[in-house]
């Protein structure tokens, strides 16, 4: 008769991963609850500079982490999504309670929620890749620090699309010295940080030509 070894440590790292899945889960879903609740409660009700900062810095920060600390790629997919989505809905549902519109509340319209949820994913999704060591990593830690220097931009301009003016210079000093100390912490060493640092700046940089080429009219685009 043949003899057979079973190695119950590789079945109990097995089940050590699948928790972990599973608490991630679980702690994506209830992240997005709170910030998107939290985020309700504050509207309105706190300084100023605490709603501009809060959204949407909040809720890209939630997705952020989520995506940085999933098992895999399928899983950064499936927990930014959880994670946005209860965040939506949250803030949906206390929008309501105070008799918000939903569409107020998030994005303004049906297309507006959906580019937000799109955002939001694709930035969790953008976050899962800067663990890679090469140069995929570093574009992804430059489009992140772009994605919020971008935001910045749009919201410290006056005429451009958001533009708060309340929001400059404190908010905006503070959300864009934020954004450039992500992108150097994203990366591992000296020579990575400078290129995300340059690739945010170029991309950061298309992203304000254009929109400020749509906001003059050169890009007949409909909103």
């Amino acid at each position: 008769m043949n003899n057979t070894t079973i190695d119950y440590a590789d079945f109990a790292e097995y089940d050590r991963r699948q928790r972990a899945i599973e608490c991630h889960l679980i702690t994506a879903f209830l992240g997005g609850l709170a910030v998107g609740l939290i985020g309700m409660l504050i509207s309105g009700n706190g300084p100023a500079w605490l709603g501009q900062i809060y959204d949407p810095y909040a809720y890209l920060a939630l997705s952020l982490t989520v995506g940085a600390t999933a098992s895999g790629f399928g899983w950064a997919l499936l927990t930014t999504f959880l994670a946005a989505v209860s965040t939506l809905v949250a803030a949906m549902g206390a929008g309501a309670l105070r008799g918000d519109d939903a569409f107020d509340v998030i994005g303004g319209s049906a297309a507006g929620l959906n580019w937000t949820l799109a955002l939001l994913v694709g930035l969790g999704l953008l976050a899962y890749t800067t663990r890679r060591d090469d140069g995929w990593g570093d574009v992804a830690a430059g489009a992140v620090g772009a994605a919020l220097i971008a935001d910045v931009v749009d919201r410290a301009t006056p005429g451009f699309i958001d533009s708060e003016q309340s929001f400059w210079p404190g908010p905006a000093m503070a959300v864009g010295l934020a954004a450039v100390a992500l992108v150097l912490a994203l990366r591992r060493n000296a020579r990575a940080r400078v290129r995300a640092l340059a690739m945010s700046a170029v991309f950061s940089g298309v992203f304000t030509v254009c929109l400020a080429a749509f906001v003059a009219g050169w890009i007949p685009l409909a909103v």
